[in-house]
């Protein structure tokens, strides 16, 4: 990308791109705190008894306020939100939704008036080479930060963590970038040379260079209908807990096939098919091997979450299914996970 059109670029996606400060009380913070650790000081809270704790990127996708963002930049229940414009207005934001598979969330800002917004554009058309901007709020504290770069990859996977302490994600479909994408960058916007959104800065990976990851758009926009449709995002359920098959596993488990997903527990305590499931109700068992979903086979690289983001709620499908040497179709009905 030639500087001249990047500028431009630059120019007409800045202003709808906003920062997020987080803030606790700092009660909470003393509550949460290790105890062989000192507890915060009491200067550190403004007037409020508020304490910024960190800070995160996004950005504007409707006039009236709606702002999108990483789920995992707003997933404290306790935390106070609040966007900052790029005209360095403050706003409390409200979390009108959170994709439970997805790391994207939305906010709504109120009280701003007419505000600048970005266009949605379409991460299924992106090609490896192709010259992508991230913006956003980097390290939580240089706001604007523009890095630019190529697509490096597509279709992606990997296991990320929101903080230490949370358990691994897995996250799937996303757009590897060597645009520097780095902590504070989260939520923010990759842009294509037109300005237009492909994906959602969410990942880095520790101790590499270059490499950063982003959430297509596209789940995005799925998630921006069905907030404006149903008030909130739904997401189809079948209901089971399964690995996938490939060599290793065949051979470990002494399997009859080297493909599908195998239905098993993840912990002693749990199922490995939740009880009053659609799964459930279809009579899948632990143990089963489900084979393909249609017609298409599942495997390592088409797993069974990748055939549901393209499902709806209330959608049926056909398993085919292994049990005990013998295959066999059941049809499934989707239900919203909850």
């Amino acid at each position: 990308m030639d500087d001249k059109r990047a500028i431009g670029t630059i120019r007409k996606v800045m202003p709808a791109v906003v920062s997020i400060a987080i803030a606790k009380k700092l009660d909470d913070l003393k509550r949460e705190a290790p105890k062989d650790l000192p507890p915060p000081p009491d200067s550190i809270a403004d007037e409020r008894g508020m304490v910024q704790v960190g800070g995160g990127s996004g950005f504007i996708i409707d006039e009236r306020g709606l702002v999108l963002t990483n789920k995992h930049v707003v997933s404290d229940a306790n935390a106070e939100y609040t966007v900052i414009l790029n005209d360095e207005r403050r706003f409390p934001a409200e979390i009108l939704t959170r994709d439970p598979i997805n790391d994207v969330a939305i906010l709504q800002v109120r009280g701003a008036g007419k505000l600048p917004t970005l266009k949605l554009g379409d991460a299924a058309r992106l090609e490896l080479g192709e010259s992508v901007i991230a913006i956003g709020n980097a390290l939580g504290v240089f706001r604007n930060t523009v890095s630019i770069g190529i697509v490096s990859g597509l279709s992606r996977s990997i296991a990320a963590q929101a903080d230490p302490d949370a358990p691994p994600q897995e996250m799937r479909g996303l757009i590897q970038t060597d645009a520097a994408i780095n902590p504070g960058n989260s939520g923010g916007p990759l842009v294509d040379r037109d300005g237009f959104v492909v994906g959602v800065n969410a990942a880095i990976v520790t101790g590499a260079q270059s490499i950063g990851f982003a959430i297509p758009v596209n789940a995005a926009r799925r998630d921006l209908h069905d907030l404006k449709k149903y008030g909130r995002i739904r997401r189809p359920l079948l209901g089971l807990r399964y690995v996938m098959v490939d060599d290793t596993l065949k051979s470990k488990m002494n399997l009859a096939v080297n493909y599908g997903a195998l239905v098993t527990r993840e912990a002693e305590h749990d199922y490995a098919v939740v009880p009053d499931s659609p799964a459930a109700k279809a009579g899948l068992r632990e143990k089963d091997i489900v084979l393909t979903i249609g017609a298409e086979r599942l495997d390592r690289n088409h797993p069974i979450q990748d055939f549901l983001e393209n499902l709806n709620v209330d959608d049926e499908i056909e398993l085919g299914v292994l049990r005990d040497g013998k295959e066999f179709k059941t049809k499934v009905l989707l239900a919203e996970r909850k």
